[in-house]
């Protein structure tokens, strides 16, 4: 195991794309409220697939006192499946993972893991639009060095990377991904990470989780 803060140099984090929460597009639960409301008053089942996505999931029932059990699944792609087929009523997943089954109409994002809506689903509430403060779930593509790489070496490729990300044509594929560029300096990075690790080791401790 790494401890980053030693082992490399923070570069830049180069975009973030906040998880979802996913339901049956024909299911009961057309806004986010409403499968809250049901939360509060009995069982929810809530598919997951990796680490990420059970905590969220865990995050989400802590911040709402809510009665969700989370299940376990091997890889989002069967969490799809079953959501559709009416076998389980929602899942947490990356935007990658529904989008192919946002676009044929079969899912439906209700929930977003962030602190502002997203362009590619602008009918989705921000969990913080719901009542649900601090349920912030990111997926973030980072670059880093090895540890001792030189300043002006960090801002070269800070510099290159910002070029790149000027093209219009970058910045439209990436949102079309339910991505944003955000290409952060590096000690503003640094704390981004810093402050993931407590937070999900916070969840995770509260929740009962432990590393499998």
């Amino acid at each position: 195991l790494y401890d980053t803060a030693k082992a490399f140099t923070p570069v830049t984090n180069i975009a973030i794309s906040p998880l979802v929460l996913v339901v049956a597009a024909d299911g009961p639960y057309k806004q986010l409220p409403d499968l809250l409301k049901v939360a509060r008053e009995k069982e929810v089942a809530v598919g997951y697939s990796e680490g990420q996505t059970r905590l969220t999931g865990e995050l989400i029932r802590q911040s709402g006192n809510l009665q969700i059990t989370g299940v376990p699944y091997k890889g989002g792609a069967p969490i799809m499946v079953d959501i559709i087929g009416g076998h389980l009523p929602a899942g947490v997943t990356s935007v990658l993972t529904a989008l192919p089954h946002i676009h044929s109409g079969k899912l439906r994002v209700v929930g977003v893991a962030a602190e502002q809506r997203m362009g590619i689903f602008p009918e989705a509430m921000t969990f913080k639009e719901a009542g649900l403060a601090g349920v912030q779930s990111l997926n973030w593509y980072g670059m880093f060095g090895p540890a001792g790489l030189p300043d002006a070496v960090v801002e070269r490729i800070n510099q290159d990377l910002r070029k790149v990300a000027a093209d219009p044509a970058v910045t439209k594929q990436m949102q079309d991904q339910g991505a944003s560029i955000v290409l952060t300096p590096p000690a503003e990075f640094r704390r981004f990470v810093e402050g993931e690790t407590r937070k999900w080791a916070q969840v995770a401790q509260r929740g009962g989780i432990s590393a499998e």
